[in-house]
This record gives C-alpha cells, sequence and structure tokens, in this order.
C-alpha cells in the first residue's frame, strides 16, 4: 500500500533536500531529479510543495511519467474532507 500524503505535508517538502510535487493523485520528491530535468531546475523547484498536476500535463505526455513516475513517487495524495 502507498504512503498516503496529505496537501499540507506536500507543502513542508520544498528544498534541495526532500522537494515534493502533486501529479493527479501522485506524490513525487523531484530533489534528486533537479539536475537531470530537461526544463531545467527553476520550474521544479517553484513548483515544490504544491500541485502540479496542471502544468506538468501541458507539458508532458504519459510516457514521461511512465518512465520517471516510479523512481520518484513516494505516495498518494491523502483525500480531505471537503467543509
Amino acid at each position: 500500500m502507498s504512503k498516503q500524503i496529505t496537501k499540507a505535508e506536500v507543502a513542508q517538502h520544498k528544498d534541495e533536500k526532500s522537494m515534493y510535487i502533486i501529479i493527479d493523485d501522485g506524490v513525487y520528491d523531484v530533489a534528486g531529479f533537479l539536475d537531470d530535468h530537461p526544463g531545467g531546475a527553476k520550474i521544479l523547484k517553484r513548483m515544490a510543495g504544491k500541485d502540479a498536476t496542471k502544468q506538468f500535463w501541458k507539458y508532458h505526455g504519459k510516457s514521461v511519467l511512465e518512465k520517471y513516475g516510479p523512481k520518484l513517487k513516494v505516495g498518494t495524495l491523502k483525500e480531505e474532507a471537503k467543509l
């Protein structure tokens, strides 16, 4: 079972040791991918601790997530009660 991570927990991980982003319902640690990202580290740093779903799908196809996702995924986004 995948670790459940809240949006608040994701928001705490935004430095170069632990940099989380959300894509769909997955949570990914991209800290180790900064130097390898073809678009540069700057965009990943800008999205750190946030939901990057819209931006990710604007520039990437499904194959990118299939290729890199398994190595970077740290959990799934925990559903929170909507009040």
